[in-house]
């Protein structure tokens, strides 16, 4: 029995890769008036990462600059917070961009924010070259239609556990790469002095 081919929306929603055309008729029905998709997150925000500054989209109308550039700053973050409240905004989305998504997640979810983190990989399908402009505008389309598949994160707890044994067990390698070339040292010195007194002794 033949398998059933997926849909492009199907295969978005699991974070497979889209082709080309995939891609294409993708970004051209979310881009057309009526995508012909059914509202999801009508409350939502798309968020590009970077490491110096943050772009933020919400909905046309909902604010006279729908598009803002915000520092990574926790002041600048608080401000953020603050402007998507005064837009009505509920549902965030972001990549996990490195670990610069760390703070924004923090301060939003403190905001009392729905904050989504989604992988980075299943949000490239927008074809052709992309501004951090277009990036924030593109998450807001595909999240306001539920087609982003948000990461899993482990509670708080479990979180802070894994950086500090991840963090021991980074010193452990690193200590036992210093005994190593502190063994060698030694060998090579040894060696030294055995050919030393070799000499000596002739």
């Amino acid at each position: 029995m033949a398998k059933r081919r997926q849909s492009t929306c199907e295969r978005l929603q699991k974070g497979q890769p889209l082709n080309r055309r995939q891609k294409r008729e993708l970004a051209a029905q979310l881009n057309s008036a009526e995508p012909g998709f059914e509202i999801v997150h009508r409350h939502a925000a798309g968020i590009d990462i970077g490491n110096e500054s943050h772009y933020v989209a919400v909905p046309a109308g909902r604010d006279e600059q729908p598009i803002r550039e915000f520092g990574s700053w926790t002041a600048d973050l608080e401000r953020m917070a603050q402007w998507l409240k005064d837009c009505g905004i509920e549902s965030v989305v972001m990549q996990s961009t490195g670990v610069y998504w760390m703070a924004v997640y923090e301060v939003l979810q403190s905001h009392g924010f729905q904050v989504n983190l989604v992988d980075a990989r299943g949000t490239k399908n927008r074809p052709g070259r992309k501004s951090d402009v277009q990036e924030c505008q593109w998450l807001l389309r595909l999240h306001t239609y539920g087609l982003l598949r948000s990461c899993f994160l482990p509670p708080e707890s479990i979180r802070r556990l894994r950086t500090a044994w991840r963090l021991r067990d980074r010193q452990v390698k690193e200590a036992g790469g210093c005994v190593q070339q502190m063994q060698r040292a030694l060998t090579e010195i040894n060696v030294q002095c055995i050919i030393r007194s070799a000499i000596s002794a002739e």
